[in-house]
């Protein structure tokens, strides 16, 4: 009895540092990730909001900015942010599962990485990176930081998609999306403008919808690229976005769902809230 209870506290003492290890592993990962887009930020010109600079934009595009921003509003240059919700791991059938993730967003140039963890089940979690950083998209998902579940990174379609998700997150960090700062728009609708960035050789654009408050409603891709398999298939892609409350003197979203627009129908992925988000903005010199 005793040589088989020493034996069960070996084996799980071993599944213990094996958990361990794999944490520490994928940490170091991240901060790696992370220094090297940290490594890639510029200071922004200019370095306030000029509510002039919006005169010519489309209609809703105009308002979006005058009901978010005020004047001399100073740039933002770094967004850190952590949230809480739920992923939808089934690929036919949902299967909601809890998650907690940061995020480190740069303007200029582009990058950001969201390192979440996704509880698969008690005590092993799913590590997922969703990253842009110099001109490539990443996503590496991981079981407990010691088994590959996805890898995918240095396709051009792996960059669109990741710089196109920078771009439909931009609410979240509103002088972003000024002319200024890189972002072209064109009129669409009373309610609905395009907006398209390039950074590095990508490409991408998005309609936002805006709502009777001036806020963006939603975002829309006519197509994304997404895995399926081991191949990359592209479909309508859409971010909707709620609860606008004040931060730092801009009015951002708290809350948000994420979808695939497929022939059977939405199938939502991603729903979660802000549980903390801080900025870093440009000088006043």
């Amino acid at each position: 009895m005793k040589i088989a209870l020493v034996m069960v506290g070996l084996v799980v003492l071993g599944v213990v540092l094996a958990l361990l290890y794999g944490r520490s592993r994928w940490q170091g990962g991240t901060r790696q990730l992370r220094t090297a887009i940290l490594a890639g930020q510029m200071r922004a010109e200019p370095s306030h909001y000029d509510s002039r600079e919006v005169m010519g934009l489309p209609s809703p595009v105009r308002r979006y900015f005058e009901a978010v921003l005020t004047d001399g509003q100073p740039m933002i240059l770094k967004m850190e942010m952590e949230q809480e919700g739920s992923f939808n791991m089934g690929e036919s059938v949902a299967q909601w599962k809890p998650f907690r993730a940061s995020q480190l967003s740069v303007m200029r140039v582009p990058g950001f990485d969201w390192d979440a963890t996704i509880a698969m089940m008690p005590g092993v979690p799913v590590f997922v990176h969703d990253a842009y950083v110099g001109g490539q998209g990443i996503l590496q998902a991981e079981l407990a930081g010691l088994k590959s579940l996805a890898s995918v990174s240095g396709s051009p379609e792996a960059a669109e998609g990741e710089l196109m998700r920078f771009l439909a997150e931009s609410p979240w960090y509103p002088t972003r999306l000024l002319p200024s700062q890189g972002v072209k728009w064109e009129a669409v609708s009373d309610r609905v403008a395009k907006a398209t960035l390039v950074d590095a050789g990508s490409r991408c654009s998005l309609e936002f919808y805006f709502g009777e408050d001036g806020f963006v409603e939603r975002v829309r891709a006519a197509a994304r690229y997404r895995t399926v398999g081991e191949k990359l298939e592209a479909a309508p892609w859409e971010g909707r976005f709620s609860n606008y409350q004040s931060r730092d003197g801009m009015r951002v979203p708290l809350e948000g769902e994420v979808s695939w627009m497929l022939p059977s129908g939405a199938w939502p992925y991603w729903r979660g809230k802000v549980a903390r988000v801080s900025y870093e903005f440009a000088s006043s010199l």
